[in-house]
């Protein structure tokens, strides 16, 4: 699983580095079924659109078909339902979070050649549309609403304090194996929720195969050995962590956790 991410994530599209990391995951996803599901939207797209003259009025028309007819929306109920994360159980439910409805979303404008992106937006996915002689629109993928710039600083602000602000970046292109990984953490933190604790593991492994060695994700991934009673390397990976980020505010509670540890009989990992 590691090498299908390593080799192919930067030629993949947003959705199919979103499907890979989720067969990485869950190896029993109906693979076919996805790529058969996702090849029928695209031509009932392209026919759908044929007469639209002009990218503007071919861009509502997707919009209205995929959010509209096709009924496609965000999940406000259980938003944090790891399955969101999904893209073939989104593609089933038509529900979703903003970076499984956008990965689908941006698949049918890539396939009808749509000049729409990803942004490097730190709260959810958003999407730039970029039409001939006009300024940037931004598409919430959650709801298929444009929003505005006004409102994506009071996302902003909700995430990161009353200080927060839009910046050039945020609005630039993010490359998809910046994407996968944000996807990737979403579906490890849903997973540690749910309690899933043997798909949170390979969340975490696979995060640790991108960027090696972050103490950060070496200290949850001993984390959710702790909850799977593998105390030896549950100590390992929180006292590596404690070693390198001594001052970190968390590092106090790993040591708790360690000596928890300590005092519990070991037991072996299969």
């Amino acid at each position: 699983m590691f090498q299908l991410l390593d080799e192919n994530l930067e030629d993949l599209n947003l959705v199919e580095g979103a499907l890979a990391l989720n067969l990485a995951i869950n190896p029993e996803i109906q693979r076919l079924r996805v790529d058969i599901k996702l090849r029928e939207m695209c031509i009932e797209a392209e026919q759908t659109l044929a007469h639209e003259t002009n990218d503007e009025q071919r861009l509502e028309r997707l919009i209205q078909l995929f959010y509209g007819e096709w009924g496609y929306q965000g999940d406000t109920y259980t938003y944090f339902n790891s399955e969101n994360a999904f893209i073939d159980h989104v593609l089933e439910s038509k529900r979703g979070i903003p970076v499984t409805l956008g990965a689908i979303f941006l698949h049918l404008c890539e396939y009808v050649d749509l000049p729409v992106s990803a942004i490097n937006f730190p709260t959810q996915l958003v999407l730039k549309v970029e039409l001939p002689n006009q300024e940037p629109l931004y598409l919430n993928p959650f709801d298929g609403q444009y929003v505005s710039t006004h409102l994506m600083t009071a996302w902003l602000i909700g995430y990161g304090g009353p200080l927060a602000k839009i910046l050039p970046v945020h609005l630039e292109s993010i490359d998809n194996p910046t994407l996968i990984g944000r996807l990737l953490a979403v579906i490890k933190t849903a997973c540690i929720r749910e309690r899933k604790f043997s798909f949170a593991l390979t969340c975490s492994n696979l995060a640790l195969h991108m960027v090696p060695d972050d103490p950060f994700e070496i200290r949850d991934r001993g984390l959710i050995y702790q909850q799977l009673h593998c105390n030896n390397v549950a100590k390992n990976d929180l006292t590596y962590f404690i070693e390198q980020c001594p001052n970190d505010p968390s590092a106090m509670l790993m040591k708790e956790q360690v000596q928890l540890l300590l005092e519990q009989h070991p037991t072996v990992l299969h």
